[in-house]
């Protein structure tokens, strides 16, 4: 047992967090995403929400500071309302990153980003477009 470990990160989570890189990414993808069809690296996190996740991930994981936008979520479709969701996610961004540039990335184009992605989290999340990518940054 390690103490400052968020429950949350399981032990094989972790791994994949140590072993990524400067610019590696990260997807967490809701209850609905084809997480098992488009990761290289499947992580199962059922029964735990996005925003769990995001807040246990960034205690530990700093963001990528050389780009614009370290954090993209999956842009909704025209027409349809911004998730409420979102507005948790710029919360808890900003409570472990400082103000942070988060971008929205067309449901296609996020699918193909996923597929290159260095790992996926499939979690529990029922809210609908709560998928996000976090790039990782530099441990100083």
């Amino acid at each position: 047992m390690l103490k400052g470990i968020p429950a949350e990160l399981s032990p094989e989570l972790l791994k994949i967090l140590c072993e990524m890189g400067h610019g590696d990414e990260i997807v967490l993808g809701d209850g609905n995403f084809p997480a098992a069809s488009n990761a290289k690296r499947l992580v199962r996190a059922d029964g735990l929400g996005v925003p769990q996740m995001l807040a246990a991930i960034l205690k530990l994981m700093p963001l990528d500071t050389y780009v614009d936008s370290p954090v993209m979520l999956m842009a909704t479709g025209a027409g349809e309302e911004t998730p409420a969701i979102w507005a948790d996610y710029e919360r808890i961004v900003e409570e472990n990153n400082g103000k942070t540039d988060i971008s929205q990335i067309e449901r296609f184009a996020f699918y193909e980003r996923a597929r290159n992605a260095y790992a996926v989290v499939a979690t529990g999340e029922t809210a609908i477009y709560a998928n996000i990518i976090l790039k990782k940054g530099v441990v100083k």
